[in-house]
């Protein structure tokens, strides 16, 4: 007799959302998001219906503006590998309830990400490669092949969602990158654009947002470039056209909005290491037993969810990366 064991983080067949609801998801959410569960939860702000019918001449204007080039690639094929143990998060939750410090430091930024132009957008890949490369975002798109994942996120604030990205796997951009053997880490930028995206005008951060992986971590199965969600391409505030996922690690390691991908052989110091690496540290995978220095990680509050849960090792995520760090001694890996 065959025995199939699912893996930790996977929903059992009774807790799948049907497909019809999930493609019908528009309504479902609106309709929901109304509801005591969403209501009931202290986290979520900015997210009223709005007030007044927008017209049509103006919804026809701003989707004149807005059309998306790469909108022809959604919705992706799904790759049911990678599966969840919740509920999907509610679409107009997980879009607007987001850090996007470039834009400041309230979690209602959606409005004010909007100033972002996403066109022109190239992305260069440089440092220890064969040969340097600036790819037009469009070009990009046209190597690969896109699919549709979901992920648990994990933020380090304690709070938590579950999603479905759309993208492609890291590991696909460091094979078109061609590393050298000398590589041992890519550095990822974000933008840097002061005039439009207002909190890169404070003189205290460090701008622009750094991240960084090692090459095994960045070629992990698991390790993602996300460019839509929730079938569509990526919203602003989310991180578009090019953002991280690493699942397994809290959410600050998951830049958003990336421009360029440096192949080094130094450790990046990453922008809330650079701020406070005392509380932040290059490694940042999740650990229930590890605290914040002044927060709990035992439990985290899944968006739209009136209760807490229990936070779980890498995210649930630890059958696949614990090996990753094994022989890592006497560094800080869940902080």
């Amino acid at each position: 007799m065959l025995l199939k064991f699912r893996k930790p983080w996977e929903l059992k067949e009774s807790q799948l959302t049907e497909e019809s609801v999930y493609l019908n998801r528009r309504n479902f959410m609106k309709q929901a998001a109304l509801g005591s569960a969403v209501l009931s939860t202290g986290l979520v702000t900015g997210c009223d219906e709005p007030s007044a019918e927008v017209t049509a001449p103006a919804k026809k204007a701003a989707t004149e503006t807005n059309i998306d080039p790469s909108a022809k690639y959604y919705p992706a094929k799904r790759n049911d590998t990678y599966k969840l143990d919740r509920d999907l998060s509610f679409e107009e939750l997980a879009t607007t309830y987001n850090n996007f410090y470039e834009f400041g430091s309230s979690k209602n930024i959606h409005e004010k990400a909007q100033a972002l132009p996403l066109r022109p957008w190239s992305v260069a890949i440089d440092g220890m490669v064969e040969k340097e490369m600036q790819l037009d975002i469009d070009d990009l798109f046209a190597k690969i092949e896109f699919e549709e994942r979901l992920y648990r996120h994990r933020c380090v604030e304690a709070w938590s969602m579950a999603v479905p990205w759309t993208g492609f796997p890291l590991k696909k951009l460091v094979e078109l990158a061609r590393p050298l053997s000398s590589a041992k880490y890519i550095r990822m930028e974000t933008f840097n654009l002061p005039d439009i995206a207002s909190g890169q005008k404070a003189h205290w951060y460090p701008w622009p947002y750094i991240e960084g992986l090692t090459i095994e971590e960045a070629s992990h199965d698991l390790a993602f470039i996300a460019t839509g969600i929730y079938g569509k391409p990526m919203p602003k505030q989310n991180g578009a056209p090019l953002r991280l996922v690493t699942p397994w690690k809290y959410g600050f390691k998951s830049t958003k909005s990336i421009v360029k991908f440096t192949f080094t052989d130094k450790r990046p110091v990453s922008f809330w290491e650079e701020i406070q690496g005392s509380e932040y540290g290059f490694w940042a995978n999740v650990n229930p037993d590890v605290p914040h220095a002044r927060w709990s990680q035992a439990t985290e509050q899944p968006l739209g969810k009136s209760e807490r849960v229990p936070t779980l090792l890498f995210n649930g995520y630890a059958e696949e990366v614990a090996d990753l760090y094994k022989d890592i001694k006497d560094e800080r890996l869940y902080t």
